[in-house]
Parts: structure tokens; C-alpha cells; sequence
């Protein structure tokens, strides 16, 4: 006799709580989604249709910063580890063995970290826009990915930042700048602006350089898909050249041409037929 499944509204680690979308066959084999910034479990819509349709059972968290519930204060409280242990302990709530896990943007670097350290709870990788955090480093180096990160270093600054996104209209303009359609930028700002998550969302950033210097583990063993779209304003395409020499295990990479960087509102159909070929093997 199995064990019942049953559906996640939220779960908790370390005194926090998440808010989780799980949608889909019940019984389908789950893809765990990790959004990125400025975005929530909301930027998935267009795509989690498709995956339904084809069996699969979506779980797609809003994470550390994001819920109501886990806006922890203190930028260290946003570390790599933390968000990557935030994503463990949601597979184990999901309760079903391993899952497919798929991240876009900051979602991707949380995926890499998971997939990296944790290879035992996972199917398959799919990590969208962003390469390997390795590689993303030596681009920032050896390319003009530091010129494409300018934005970073602004996220750093306190208090600026809240103010530009929260009282102007400049990062509505940075993000159709940069692809997003107009009504979707409104959508995530809008949602970053009234529900208090803004902090939340720009810690992950101010919180990037306190990780540790010496990883305990960096290559990547599951069976993984990177797909970077070559009018992606932000992420070049060096980190994704760079990304195989940190994969020992199957790896696919995929250029989408004409595309932004916001690839699952833009082209949820071929990322669709993408994942449709990754995830059944």
C-alpha cells in the first residue's frame, strides 16, 4: 500500500514559511519551478499548461523573499546555501523521490547549486538564461558579462534601489529595455512594489558575494539542459561556452534566437518541446 499524495499550499524550514503553487496529474512526475527577480511562481503561467498536458505535476514555490512568510531581514539570511537548502527541503515536503528541477534567472543559480550538492534528489536539471555560477564568474573576467551586470553593483547600494523601483517608473523601463512586454513588467512590479517583497528580492543580490570560497561541491553529475536566448540583455553568452567544463553527466545546450531573457513568458511552446525531450530521457 502507497503512501496518499496530497497537495502543497506552503511549507516550512526554519521557522519559515513558502508559498507554493502545485498544479498538475497528482500522480505525474514532478517538475519543482524556481523563478527568478523580479518575478514570482506567477512567471511559470504560460508554460505550466503545456507540462500538464504532457503528465507532469508542476510545484512551483514564491521563494526566500518572496512569501509573506519568509522575508528573513538580514541579508546574510539570503545566501546561496539557504536558498539552495530552501529547495531541498520543498522536494522533501513533495514527498515523491526525486523531481525534475527547473530554475530561470536567479531560480537557475539556486537550480545549479541544488543540482551540484544534491544530485541524489534529482531526475534532471533545466537551467534557463544563467550558466553555471562558475563559469558566470570567469565571464565576468574574461567577457562583457560585468558590463551586462552593471545592475548588480547598483543592487548593492542601500535604499537607492527600493526607491528608483518602488516610487518611478525606471524599472518598468529597464525591464522592457530589456524584452519584458510592457503588461508583464507591470505584472512583476506591481507585485513587487504592493506586497512588501522588494527587500526580500534585491537581498538575494546583496547577498551574492557572501558565499563560501571553497564550495564542497561544483560539478554538475545529472542529466542537464542549459538554454540561453541570444537577446538576453543581461546574461552573454560566454558563461554558457564556459558551463561544460563544470558538467560531467549528459548535457545539452540550446541557443534561442530572437528571444529576451525572459524565456518561459516569451516562448513557453518551445520551451515546451525542449523539456518534453529533457525530462523523458
Amino acid at each position: 500500500m502507497t503512501a496518499e499524495v496530497s497537495r502543497l499550499t506552503t511549507y516550512t524550514r526554519s521557522g519559515l514559511t513558502f508559498d507554493v503553487r502545485d498544479e498538475g496529474p497528482i500522480d505525474g512526475p514532478v517538475v519543482v519551478l524556481l523563478h527568478g527577480f523580479p518575478q514570482d511562481s506567477s512567471s511559470w503561467d504560460r508554460l505550466v499548461p503545456y507540462l500538464h498536458a504532457r503528465g507532469y505535476r508542476t510545484v512551483a514555490p514564491d521563494q526566500r523573499g518572496y512569501s509573506p512568510g519568509a522575508r528573513p531581514k538580514l541579508r546574510w539570511s539570503y545566501r546561496g546555501s539557504e536558498l539552495a537548502a530552501d529547495t531541498v527541503a520543498l522536494i522533501d515536503a513533495v514527498g515523491v523521490g526525486k523531481v525534475h528541477l527547473v530554475g530561470h534567472d536567479w531560480g537557475a543559480g539556486v537550480a545549479w547549486e541544488v543540482a551540484a550538492l544534491r544530485p541524489d534528489l534529482l531526475r534532471t536539471l533545466t537551467a534557463l538564461s544563467v550558466p553555471h555560477p562558475l563559469a558566470f564568474v570567469r565571464a565576468m573576467v574574461t567577457s562583457t558579462q560585468g558590463l551586462k551586470s552593471w545592475y548588480m553593483a547598483v543592487f548593492q547600494l542601500p535604499i537607492l534601489p527600493e526607491w528608483i523601483i518602488s516610487k518611478t517608473v525606471v524599472g518598468q523601463k529597464v525591464l522592457v529595455a530589456s524584452g519584458q512586454a510592457s503588461e508583464l513588467a507591470r505584472r512583476d512590479l506591481e507585485a513587487m512594489r504592493s506586497s512588501g517583497r522588494l527587500r526580500g528580492g534585491l537581498n538575494w543580490y546583496r547577498a551574492m558575494w557572501m558565499r563560501n570560497p571553497k564550495p564542497r561541491a561544483v560539478r554538475i553529475s545529472v542529466p542537464t539542459l542549459h538554454i540561453w536566448s541570444d537577446n538576453d540583455t543581461a546574461i552573454g553568452r560566454k558563461g554558457s561556452e564556459l558551463t561544460p567544463r563544470f558538467v560531467d553527466g549528459p548535457y545539452r545546450f540550446e541557443v534561442l534566437r530572437g528571444v529576451s531573457h525572459w524565456i518561459p513568458d516569451e516562448v513557453p511552446q518551445q520551451l515546451d518541446r525542449l523539456l518534453a525531450e529533457h525530462l523523458s530521457g
